[in-house]
């Protein structure tokens, strides 16, 4: 249960952070932090948890393409 309750914070942090403007890389930081938290969530409680392993995944390759793109930019400048 403390595993739900980090993701659900972290959550609304992540909402918080995204309504008063912060920068991409903050947010990033964030969804990694979150992955980490939704992955111990799903260990600790794993059983009916497809379709949260499903969306892990695509996070994580959502995540995998940011940081792609952003290192691109940056070795534009």
């Amino acid at each position: 249960m403390d595993e739900a309750r980090a993701v659900l914070e972290r959550l609304e942090r992540i909402e918080a952070l995204e309504a008063s403007g912060a920068s991409a890389g903050i947010l990033l930081d964030e969804v990694r932090g979150l992955l980490a938290e939704a992955e111990a969530w799903v260990r600790a409680e794993p059983s009916g948890t497809d379709l949260a392993e499903s969306a892990l995944q695509r996070c994580r390759e959502a995540l995998q393409e940011a940081e792609i793109g952003t290192e691109a930019r940056a070795g534009l400048w």
